[in-house]
């Protein structure tokens, strides 16, 4: 099962892997930096020009150049209200405590299907998420598939999402939730196409009668 961060499995979250790996980067070279100077500074002398150098450069012209240039890089990751496209999985995910409840809608002859705790999409389709909470402020977040979208009571935000290889993928809710937040986790489970339509095919069939 794969929950890591910095191993994305779709479109997405590699975007946020990469800009992840430019902070990491960028992060090392600064402090590489302020030691830098912090000798260069214990090595010379002090004095009043100097020292407003050292506070307009790198406390005000520094720090200002560095998170404007994170605002910007960051800015197309952050998750908006977008038109998915004509072919793209409609799924509803609602956040209850604490599990989640995952609707296919009916449609194109499928009736609906209604799951808890996993979600199955086909690979290499958009998958449209609409998400919801019935109770708390919930978060979800599936790290190898795309950044967390908060799911708070009364509001419906929406997540598109995409998976480019087959594999099971651990999603867990971001926000605490009350005494069980630990245990809502879901997974996603990313198949060929056409494993995902013999599966919702075999959700769809009538239950079959007890023993």
């Amino acid at each position: 099962m794969n929950a890591a961060v910095m191993q994305a499995a779709g479109p997405v979250a590699a975007a946020i892997e990469r800009l992840g790996w430019w902070l990491f980067g960028g992060g090392l070279l600064i402090f590489a930096g302020v030691m830098l100077l912090l000798v260069l500074a214990l090595r010379s002398e002090p004095g009043p020009v100097r020292t407003r150098l050292w506070i307009g450069g790198g406390g005000v012209l520094f720090p200002a150049v560095v998170l404007t240039v994170l605002f910007v890089a960051a800015l197309p990751l952050t998750p908006v209200r977008q038109v998915p496209p004509a072919d793209a999985l409609a799924v509803t995910v609602t956040g209850r405590m604490w599990w989640w409840e995952v609707r296919y809608p009916a449609g194109d002859g499928q009736p609906e299907v209604i799951t808890a705790n996993q979600i199955h999409i086909p690979v290499g389709r958009t998958v449209a998420v609409a998400l919801a909470s019935d109770d708390v402020i919930h978060s979800f977040w599936v790290p190898a598939l795309a950044g967390k979208v908060d799911m708070v009571p009364g509001q419906h935000n929406q997540l598109l999402l995409s998976a480019d290889r087959p594999g099971v993928f651990r999603g867990q809710c971001a926000e605490y939730c009350g005494a069980q937040h630990a245990r809502m986790a879901l997974q996603v489970v990313a198949q060929a196409p056409a494993e995902f339509e013999a599966w919702r095919r075999a959700q769809a069939a009538p239950a079959p009668a007890p023993a």
